[in-house]
């Protein structure tokens, strides 16, 4: 496999066109779409979609029953197949063609010198501004024929499907315009035959809104369809006798606008991007009920017609068209971000209300280290007493300090217990580990600096322990603090020590969410100034776990120098617990995300000193140290997991919830994925 093709890595390039039309001048408009081409072999693309009737124009009327026009179409036909030999996209283009006495509006699927075939169109608007069926003869019950068209035989019918032999998934179907506005759309059944990129060449008018409708419609049908789909309306050079037209060309992947033009263009222009044909083959494979409709439907393979090409893509670097998010937990868009962080929390909070309620008991113990866990998971705590009507009082948080517990997330922690109203103490656990240590034997109580497992485990163990049986004491619920990705990477002490508690607010919740989420708090104002102030700066902290001292120099123990950049780790856990990607491409799309600091847009309000890049080398390290720790060994935590709520689309890692996995696995065949697939630099 190349590591940097994308089509190596289940990519396909396609595009979506609109040219300046010249109205019922087939000839022209051929050499028009022919130059518009010619860039897009040059950029590799697979497919090229033009809009409806592209060939003479959708606007022309009468003219559309000329023998002098239907000439002039055979003629640009042939010159487009001709044409085609040396081009690499399969082109789809817009004619009126004549067969069996009657006229249809055609979609012709144009490949390396062969007619592949042509698909009529099945609906026909005749209301308000339309006038279809004056001209047109409804494609419906044409399914397995044949058409002549000048020198080329072709099939006929709304029955076929266009597959690439040589790129796995890449199946193209084809509707035209109003097809695509029914109940239930010819795409539909294709997809659910096969089809992976599905194709609409339009006309459609434009009109004051309709852009919207348009989009919402393409995101809606790629994502039910679990499809890539490619739009191209007609632009300038329509008649604009009684209709005007803007030329709006987007190209969508499972309900995510992926490219869109600008509408209104002065003269011929197409976007194009990289659709992701193993994303699409993953969510059909997942989504059972996806093939249990086809089932109920009674969507067979003979349905349709397969009509086999082969593209021959080139191999290499060619770039990739495509935004990969350097935060997939976190989006960029401002407004997404904020409608994300909304639910997020309040997802949180109402879980945690509801669990409070149901077990009809009003008070909450919680360990807090001054670390972001604790700090979120506590601040959603208060916000769910306030909703209860119950007084902050009823949280009963501990920051228990030991061994390394540094002066400032101690500081940090009494000030935003102080802020916050809650019932806070401190309790030390340094003597009652060191006793503990004694009593089993550890090197430590006889004066050796020796900081592994134990000893780390010991003062995790006992702040848990101590929790436990302070709600016992009490008459409440340990809240639990760990995150998504603690549980991915197993980073958290099993049994007694932060993997356990009575609830787990923050469980499906990814550190870099968390994150973005307290930023979010402080934003809108969530809670008072000293709280606010006190959440700023426990941002600003290393994350550390502090269960080893500090070195000679002063530097602590640091999570992400041990585990990996968490930002990153979040990006490996997203790709593979959504999508379940290979090493290899999950690499690959790190390395479009991360290798830059200054290409792609950062989360909104993102600090500057902590924009980061990251090489193919480090990627590639962190991303073994990810799949050693997910695949390899802490699977065991996680099918021990406590209730907590899932929280974002990436997934869950609850065995009752998005995933299940044997504790006793191994990471194998992913090692072996990322040993022959990735470069080490």
């Amino acid at each position: 496999m190349d590591f940097r093709s994308i089509y190596g890595q289940g990519f396909a390039r396609v595009a979506a066109c609109a040219t300046t039309c010249r109205l019922a001048d087939p000839v022209a408009n051929g050499e028009a779409i022919l130059a518009v081409l010619a860039e897009l072999d040059a950029d590799a693309a697979a497919l090229a979609v033009f809009p409806e009737l592209s060939l003479t124009g959708y606007a022309i009327d009468d003219l559309l029953l000329q023998d002098t026009l239907h000439a002039a179409v055979a003629r640009a036909v042939d010159r487009l197949v001709a044409a085609s030999a040396d081009l690499m996209p399969l082109i789809l283009v817009g004619a009126p063609l004549r067969h069996q006495g009657r006229l249809y509006n055609c979609a012709l699927a144009i490949h390396r010198g062969r007619l592949l075939g042509v698909v009529p169109k099945i609906h026909l608007p005749n209301y308000r501004e339309f006038y279809e069926r004056r001209h047109f003869a409804s494609g419906d019950a044409t399914e397995g024929g044949e058409i002549i068209v000048g020198a080329h035989t072709a099939p006929f019918g709304p029955d076929l499907l266009f597959a690439a032999e040589d790129i796995e998934g890449f199946v193209v179907h084809a509707e035209i315009c109003e097809d695509f506005w029914v109940p239930v759309p010819q795409s539909s059944l294709a997809a659910l035959a096969g089809a992976t990129v599905l194709a609409n060449l339009s006309a459609s008018n434009i009109t004051i809104g309709k852009a919207d409708t348009r989009r919402l419609l393409i995101q809606s049908q790629s994502q039910r369809c679990l499809s890539a789909y490619l739009y191209s309306a007609a632009g300038k050079g329509e008649s604009t006798t009684d209709l005007a037209w803007d030329g709006q060309t987007t190209i969508a992947e499972n309900g995510v606008i992926l490219a869109e033009s600008p509408r209104f263009a002065e003269s011929a222009q197409f976007v194009a991007a990289d659709i992701d044909l193993e994303l699409l083959a993953q969510e059909r494979l997942r989504q059972g009920t996806f093939d249990d409709n086809r089932r109920h439907i009674g969507v067979t393979a003979d349905d349709f017609r397969r009509i086999s090409f082969r593209l021959g893509p080139p191999k290499g670097d060619i770039g990739l068209l495509r935004d990969v998010a350097r935060f997939p937990f976190v989006p960029a868009d401002p407004a997404r971000l904020e409608q994300d962080c909304y639910e997020a929390y309040n997802i949180q909070v109402t879980a945690l209300e509801q669990r409070l309620a149901a077990s009809k008991i009003d008070k909450l113990v919680i360990g807090v280290s001054g670390g972001l866990d604790s700090t979120h998971a506590l601040i959603v705590a208060a916000k769910a007493m306030d909703r209860l009507g119950k007084p902050r009082s009823n949280i009963l948080a501990y920051t228990m300090p030991g061994f390394a517990t540094s002066e400032t997330t101690k500081s940090n922690a009494i000030a935003l217990m102080e802020a916050l109203g809650v019932t806070a103490k401190e309790l030390d656990i340094t003597e009652t580990a060191r006793l503990m240590l004694k009593e089993i034997g550890h090197p430590y109580s006889a004066g050796k600096k020796v900081y592994d497992v134990t000893f780390e485990n010991v003062q995790a163990g006992l702040r848990t322990d101590y929790l436990f049986r302070l709600a016992n004491l009490h008459g409440g619920l340990v809240l639990g603090t760990g995150d998504l990705s603690e549980l991915a990477l197993g980073w958290c002490t099993y049994g007694v020590g932060d993997q356990m508690s009575h609830y787990a607010v923050n469980a499906g919740v990814p550190k870099t969410l968390i994150q973005y989420l307290i930023r979010w708090c402080i934003a809108t104002g969530q809670y008072a100034p000293p709280v606010l102030a006190t959440l700023d700066s426990i941002l600003h902290t290393e994350i550390t776990p502090e269960l080893v001292p500090a070195g000679a120099g002063g530097e602590v123990q640091s999570t992400e120098a041990f585990i990996g950049p968490y930002e990153l780790q979040d990006f490996n856990l997203f790709y593979v617990l959504r999508y379940g990607f290979r090493p290899a491409k999950i690499a690959f799309l790190a390395e479009a995300a991360w290798a830059h600091v200054g290409k792609g847009a950062w989360p909104q309000d993102f600090p500057e000193d902590r924009r980061h890049a990251y090489d193919l080398a480090q990627i590639r390290r962190w991303l073994e140290v990810f799949i050693r720790r997910f695949f390899g060994f802490s699977q065991f935590k996680r099918s021990a997991l406590p209730n907590g709520p899932k929280v974002v689309a990436g997934g869950s890692l609850s065995p009752r919830s998005d995933w299940r996995a044997p504790s006793d696995g191994n990471a194998q065949a992913w090692l072996d994925d990322l040993a022959r697939h990735v470069p080490k630099a």
